[in-house]
């Protein structure tokens, strides 16, 4: 099985994470490469005892190989099938596929299914497919033929948008591009609410599916209450505070874009509603004089920090914002604050928070502890695939 492949040999103790099944190999681990081994192969990795540990994509940089499979197995067509087809039970087990109320779901989450540097979404009857590793990369054209196999008619259009999210000393002149079929951005539904996503044009890969549950929620905590929803980018917690009853809502981003979608989907929802007005601002300077003004304000910034190395900087981002929203809300307010930063750990965006609590003088109590949705699993294995991060505070 796979004999011809690239064998990977780990320094003496560099092996303990791979027999706890942890799927990624630091290039630091790595005692010596036998044979020709090319950015984006499949490679088989052994510990200094000669042990076989895994089968994964080889990639130049700090993770030198995310491991697929923990069994020394032949990696062909049926071999990504299989996997595919477990996402999608998965997804149908959730009752997300095939869902006429919710036509928005992701169908692969990287490491979550075994499938480190794949992320598919659906959006409606198209799957847009994002790499983060030139492994996956490589394998795009079988992905999408097999997608277009499991999904049968649920699936009319495959968009490959890998061009900023592959790594791009590669060279590979990855271009965002339809795959199978074609479809034009379009509506889809979240819980029987309507967002128009633009999956060519839009961030990640057009909607920020991973709030889903956390915007349920705050639909439950919106009634009669004065609703600020910062960092809004197209308003999805905008609809679900109109939608549960809040008094006025106010939807503010620093992108003039992300305001126009937002108003746009406000009245493709709620026509003519005058709850909802939408500013273009920077966060930390319209939360420096909003006294007493709203008792929900929603917390959901982009990620502070991308790597390790800005760890710190971001703490000190969610502290002082967080702090902010405290000194300002009216007592009784409730605050949803998020992190979507994978280096974060829950620890620590909790501090930050906590921190951010002391510095306002505020008495504040946790009622909810929140995070991504089932559709976004997480690898008992790989806990780095827990990255959303969330609280819901009551402020005394």
């Amino acid at each position: 099985m796979n004999e011809v492949l690239p064998k990977i040999v780990l320094k003496s103790g560099k092996d303990q994470s791979l027999k706890r099944f942890h799927p990624w190999v630091f290039s630091g681990a790595i005692k010596k490469i036998y044979g020709s081994v090319n950015e984006g192969d499949v490679v088989k990795v052994f510990s200094n005892q000669d042990e076989f540990l895994g089968l994964g994509h080889y990639q130049i940089g700090s993770i030198a190989v995310r491991i697929f499979s923990f069994h020394d197995i032949e990696v062909d067509e049926t071999f990504w099938r299989t996997k595919l087809l477990n996402a999608f039970r998965l997804r149908q087990s959730l009752d997300l596929a095939g869902n006429s109320e919710t036509t928005a779901y992701r169908l692969v989450h990287a490491e979550g299914d075994g499938l480190p540097g794949l992320i598919i979404d659906i959006y409606n009857k198209t799957a847009v497919m994002q790499m983060h590793s030139i492994g996956m990369y490589n394998i795009r054209h079988l992905l999408a033929k097999l997608l277009v196999e499991i999904l049968g008619d649920r699936l009319e259009a495959v968009f490959d948008k890998s061009s900023k999210t592959i790594p791009f000393k590669a060279g590979l002149g990855a271009a965002d591009e339809f795959i199978h079929g074609e479809s034009e951005p379009g509506i889809v539904l979240e819980y029987g609410t309507r967002f128009k996503v633009d999956w060519e044009e839009g961030q990640k890969t057009g909607f920020f599916i991973d709030q889903r549950e956390n915007r349920l929620l705050l639909q439950q905590y919106s009634k009669d209450r004065d609703v600020l929803n910062m960092f809004c980018y197209t308003g999805g917690f905008s609809f679900y505070a109109l939608r549960g009853g809040a008094r006025l809502v106010h939807s503010v981003d620093a992108s003039a874009k992300a305001i126009d979608l937002t108003r746009e989907n406000v009245e493709m929802n709620f026509p003519g509603d005058l709850r909802h007005e939408a500013f273009v601002a920077d966060a930390f300077e319209y939360l420096k004089d909003i006294k007493n003004k709203y008792d929900l304000i929603i917390l959901d910034p982009p990620a502070f920090a991308k790597h390790r190395d800005a760890l710190g900087h971001a703490l000190q981002g969610y502290k002082r914002i967080n702090a902010r929203a405290f000194e300002q809300i009216r007592p009784g307010g409730i605050v949803f604050t998020f992190s979507c930063s994978q280096v974060v750990s829950k620890e620590k965006f909790r501090e930050a928070v906590f921190s951010g609590a002391a510095i306002a003088g505020r008495e504040v109590r946790i009622l909810h502890q929140l995070n991504q949705p089932p559709d976004h699993p997480v690898s008992i294995y790989h806990p780095e695939g827990e990255y959303l991060k969330g609280l819901v505070l009551y402020v005394e």
